[in-house]
């Protein structure tokens, strides 16, 4: 029989902390989604009614889905929205789940976050250099604040990650699955 603890104040208030900033941008970034819908509608409307299509949309819709993409991924990370393999984890007790998912946080997230980091802030920070533009579109908009995410996106995740980790880490103990409330 699992015991009944419930995470104490002072964790509970550091997860929320942690998980503050995935939840804010997850929040905000949703809102690009009008932004991108009325790009395609005008798009459309535009190249099928009028028979004059842009030369804007399509960049301005990839620029806007691949934004929402990557800053969402904290947030869905937050909310266990990543593919897992939880048909292989769901047979196993939460403590065995949490140390699994303490040692890949471990070996393998973190290190991979850290490493991504350093290498994209190189790619945007060249972009922003170099004022970069899309060459491969007859538009050519800037490119830089798109690469720029990319490492914002990075961070975001590197300290979502942190708080699963010590979610996990309290799982691990408890051999009960972390809740907010305790239910």
């Amino acid at each position: 029989m699992p015991e009944t603890h419930v995470p104490s104040a002072s964790l509970r208030k550091m997860i929320a902390i942690l998980e503050l900033p995935s939840l804010v941008a997850g929040k905000l970034v949703a809102w690009l989604i009008l932004p991108m819908m009325a790009s395609l509608v005008y798009e459309v409307v535009a190249r099928y009614l009028f028979d004059s299509p842009t030369i804007w949309a399509y960049d301005t819709t990839y620029m806007l889905a691949g934004t929402l993409f990557m800053l969402g991924s904290a947030y869905a990370l937050r909310n266990g929205s990543h593919v897992r393999a939880d048909f292989l984890l769901s047979a196993l007790p939460p403590r065995w789940q949490a140390l699994i998912d303490v040692l890949l946080y471990l070996i393998v997230y973190f290190p991979a976050m850290a490493l991504f980091f350093w290498a994209s802030f190189t790619y945007a920070h060249q972009s922003w250099l170099e004022h970069e533009t899309y060459p491969q579109s007859p538009w050519m908009p800037i490119i830089y604040p798109l690469k720029t995410v990319m490492p914002v996106t990075i961070a975001l995740l590197f300290i979502q990650g942190i708080s699963e980790f010590l979610k996990g880490l309290w799982t691990l103990r408890h051999n009960i699955p972390f809740n907010y409330q305790g239910d």
